[in-house]
């Protein structure tokens, strides 16, 4: 599967690559300005009708659709975030609600008459009550619409903590409408801090050092695998951030085989396929997954790992440096920039990178400042060391986009709302809800 924002012409280069299933994203790809969320709307409307095309006004080179295409999901925004633009009795209305209603509202019978359905992915749930009410709202616009109950397909995310806990009862929960499990890595990560900010002993080490090898990251994985296979549903791998590096072969070598070993890891544990962030991937996790899953999928390969609740919690050894200190900075600081400019999506350092990079990156370091942890030179993080690494990263930045770009930019905004972010003493729950109202 291939994930990203619903811009027009990531929506017709996504469907045209080559894999299975195109996720469509109007959540951590996608920064959620009116303008990006109804002319997603209007592209996936199009891509559907078959009538979507799209021209760079910069060189003039046209997309339209293959004959041969994916098929099409679609991720809605998660229960945390509000829709500003459309108020109900004074209230504003969930982002999620309105994405799904106006997707399926206006495509559900056109998807069922080409052969295919409303399917969709639903992040960021907490527990079986978050499914439960996503299953209401399945039923009353199956409904209301007058299909048959059922038809709604939905992949759930198990991007948090809490959600490894009620794996079988989210599955019950969604049962008439369920088709399985996704491991949601990074925002898992940033789920695990957030959930567990106020306790030392569960301090991450520099984020690099988060693999899907460390224990609680691998338990989790293989817990999805097993819970998955024992209800006859399928266990989708995570996200591959690597992207095609132009004009340095060596480097893009070298990014293709980490995906290569990332998803050999994933199909050697038993998942069923996987997702990529970019076209230019869907190959090399193909080509593994037909190699070592020749099947259709492997739901069959049951496994009894007796997975527990401390394999869950267990945090793994590491270490913090100044060099990880400073790329959270960086990195998160170069991130909340692309998404304040309303793009959600954003290529920083060869990754392609979405809100829970950020997320991850605020929250390490709140939670380093918090429990006075010492970085391997023997210093303790502090907030001004953390502010006055701010102001070298700014410098680096600045060298990273062009004087020209970083000055056109809103890196004094998202400078501020970083340090905001790192200074609160209770943690922002999301990042994405204090930066949503600067949104244009």
């Amino acid at each position: 599967e291939i994930t990203g924002p619903v811009s027009r012409k990531m929506v017709i280069n996504a469907l045209n690559a080559g894999a299975k299933v195109f996720m469509a994203d109007f959540e951590d790809s996608n920064a959620p300005s009116w303008s990006n969320n109804i002319e997603g709307q209007i592209n996936l409307r199009d891509a559907i009708n078959k009538t979507i095309s799209f021209e760079n006004p910069r060189n003039g080179k046209k997309y339209k659709l293959n004959e041969d295409i994916a098929t099409l999901m679609v991720r809605p925004r998660g229960w945390h975030l509000e829709e500003a633009s459309i108020v109900v009795d004074g209230q504003a209305i969930s982002g999620g609600l309105l994405d799904f209603g106006l997707y399926f509202f206006h495509n559900a019978k056109t998807l069922i008459k080409n052969g295919s359905g409303p399917y969709f992915y639903l992040p960021k749930l907490e527990n079986h009550l978050e499914a439960r009410l996503w299953n209401d709202v399945f039923v009353f616009a199956q409904d209301y619409i007058e299909i048959p109950q059922g038809t709604i397909k939905a992949t759930v995310l198990v991007e948090t903590i809490t959600a490894s806990f009620e794996l079988n009862e989210i599955l019950f929960e969604l049962r008439n409408h369920s088709a399985g499990l996704n491991c949601g890595r990074w925002d898992y990560i940033f789920s695990y801090i957030k959930r567990f900010r106020n306790h030392s002993s569960f301090v991450l080490p520099n984020r690099d050092q988060v693999t899907m090898n460390v224990g609680f990251m691998e338990a989790y994985s293989k817990l999805v695998i097993e819970t998955c296979h024992k209800r006859g549903i399928h266990a989708m791998g995570g996200m591959a951030a690597q992207i095609p590096i132009k004009n340095d072969e060596a480097a893009n070598n070298a990014a293709i085989l980490k995906v290569y070993h990332d998803k050999l890891n994933e199909v050697e544990n038993g998942h069923d396929g996987t997702w990529v962030a970019h076209p230019g991937l869907v190959k090399v996790a193909m080509d593994v997954f037909n190699q070592f899953m020749p099947t259709k999928n492997q739901i069959d390969k049951k496994l009894d790992l007796n997975i527990s609740e401390s394999d869950l919690l267990a945090t793994p050894a590491g270490t913090i440096t100044e060099e990880g200190v400073r790329k959270n900075i960086n990195v998160g600081i170069l991130y909340i920039e692309s998404w304040l400019q309303g793009n959600g999506a954003a290529a920083i350092y060869n990754l392609m990178e979405d809100a829970a990079t950020a997320e991850i990156s605020r929250t390490q370091i709140w939670q380093w400042i918090k429990h006075e942890c010492t970085i391997t030179d023997g210093r303790t993080i502090t907030l001004k060391m953390c502010n006055d690494f701010i102001e070298d990263e700014l410098l680096e930045i600045e060298k990273y986009v062009g004087k020209e770009r970083f000055e056109a930019g809103k890196f004094t905004l998202a400078t501020t709302l970083f340090r905001d972010l790192i200074e609160e003493n209770e943690l922002e729950e999301f990042l994405t809800i204090k930066a949503y109202t600067h949104l244009k």
